[in-house]
């Protein structure tokens, strides 16, 4: 059974007395890549930042280590949690090497300034993220999927065990998105980090995560694998959207095709699909 070192237990929350969150009970497994999906307003954001610690519950609490996040020191939990928000933004004319090093801050003290192992930390980060040859450019001159490396590489910097990344493939072109993602498995699979993601692409949610998690109304609705979550049934109710789920048959990952109003079940697989082997369909 999977563990779990971050977990939220009845929480509520919202923003100036509109509620967002309602009793909502959420475990981000170990080691695994969790993706958050649901419609624009769903909470998906609010719950990343309530588990994050950078939006306070109304009732409820976040629980890190068993101690309450909210409760614990903001320097520890920077040293066990690491966040990326939605649209970062630097001061201008900061370098890509000094964004990445300001990963480090949870370490620096008055008593204790830059040291071998903050060096080894920064350059470890931008290696795994593939940016040190960007290591002098400011990072406005970048391109937004190079800019979007770069700030993984300073969540990267910190060295925690968990990574929270609020929409982090936003605007950016398909390619990007996909590296990225990639990027963020291998983390996972392969550095044992644990991730919770906050995704709007279906398609993509479906095939990157290890854990999916449907939200609607600031409450849960389905939780697990993406077989068992990536539904035709779950689609209509938690997206109100009209799809078939298949299977890719080079991938074999899951995809769903949005239905064409008009058009027969028989055109609505075959025309994406025409020069491929049987599709598998997924039943409801």
């Amino acid at each position: 059974m999977t563990g779990t070192r971050l977990q939220g237990e009845r929480l509520t929350a919202g923003y100036e007395g509109h509620r967002v969150l309602s009793e909502v009970d959420f475990r981000v497994e170990d080691g695994r890549v969790t993706v958050l999906l649901g419609p624009n307003g769903s909470g998906k954001s609010t719950l990343l930042k309530t588990l994050a610690r950078t939006l306070a519950p109304e009732r409820g609490q976040v629980l890190l280590d068993g101690k309450d996040i909210h409760h614990s020191r903001t320097r520890d939990v920077a040293r066990k949690l690491g966040i990326l928000p939605q649209g970062p933004s630097a001061p201008e004319g900061v370098t890509v090497r000094e964004l990445v090093c300001l990963g480090r801050f949870p370490y620096q003290h008055l008593w204790r300034q830059w040291s071998s192992e903050d060096e080894r930390a920064v350059v470890d980060a931008m290696a795994t993220a593939n940016v040190a040859q960007f290591a002098d450019r400011p990072i406005d001159d970048l391109s937004g999927g190079q800019r979007q490396r770069c700030w993984i590489a300073m969540v990267l910097a910190q060295e925690t065990d968990l990574i929270l990344l609020d929409e982090p493939t936003t605007f950016l072109d398909l390619k990007v998105q996909v590296d990225l993602l990639e990027l963020l498995v291998r983390l996972a699979h392969d550095k044992g980090r644990t991730l919770l993601v906050v995704l709007h692409d279906l398609n993509l949610a479906a095939a990157y995560a290890d854990v999916l998690v449907m939200m609607r109304e600031g409450r849960i609705e389905h939780g697990g694998t993406p077989e068992t979550v990536f539904t035709a049934t779950h689609l209509k109710q938690v997206f109100d959207l009209d799809a078939h789920v298949i299977r890719d048959p080079h991938t074999q990952r899951l995809v769903c095709v949005p239905t064409l109003a008009g058009s027969t079940t028989s055109t609505r697989i075959d025309v994406g699909l025409a020069h491929h082997a049987p599709t598998t369909m997924i039943p409801p």
